[in-house]
């Protein structure tokens, strides 16, 4: 990670519609849990065009509400091209999508993309896509989202050093 402040981040899915809202949602409650939302931008996006408008799908918007986070208002989108230069931070939730976020970004834009679980713990594994695959599959994988959502937040505040003389609202 660059000693530039990570100030937004896009997680990046097939559909936009169960790993990367969930992922959204659940980083954006840990960041608010620690007190550290304050000018973040989190948001998702899909590779393909196949969602685009809708909500999450039901199982995701169920267990972020078993977990105390709501999911419900966003909307599916499909990956822009001013995203890349927009976040500092594009992460996909498989090797799928990295490879096919690789191919659309810019040249410039390529070291900003990462394997999620890979980038905030160290795993090199995919996020599974539960889409095809009943509530103990969305559980799972939402377990999975938390604990890769605590290590990145860790991250990100380790990434501002207090003597950088940068207010922790910058990360």
């Amino acid at each position: 990670m660059s000693a530039k402040p990570i100030k937004s981040i896009l997680f990046v899915c097939l559909g936009n519609i169960c790993r990367s809202p969930l992922a959204e949602g659940v980083l954006r409650a840990v960041l608010a849990e620690r007190g550290k939302h304050q000018g973040i931008v989190l948001d998702s996006a899909a590779t393909s065009g196949w969602e685009i408008g809708s909500a999450p799908d039901p199982r995701s918007i169920a267990v972020a509400i078993s977990h105390g986070i709501d999911i419900s208002r966003q909307r599916a989108r499909r990956i822009a091209p001013e995203d890349f230069s927009r976040f500092d931070l594009i992460l996909g939730m498989d090797r799928a999508n990295v490879r096919d976020l690789k191919a659309l970004a810019p040249p410039a834009a390529r070291d900003r993309i990462h394997l999620y679980l890979d980038f905030a713990t160290g795993k090199a594994a995919d996020v599974p896509d539960p889409y095809y695959d009943g509530a103990e599959a969305f559980a799972s994988v939402y377990r999975m989202i938390r604990e890769a959502s605590e290590a990145l937040a860790k991250r990100l505040e380790a990434s501002v050093s207090p003597t950088s003389g940068q207010a922790s609202s910058t990360i």
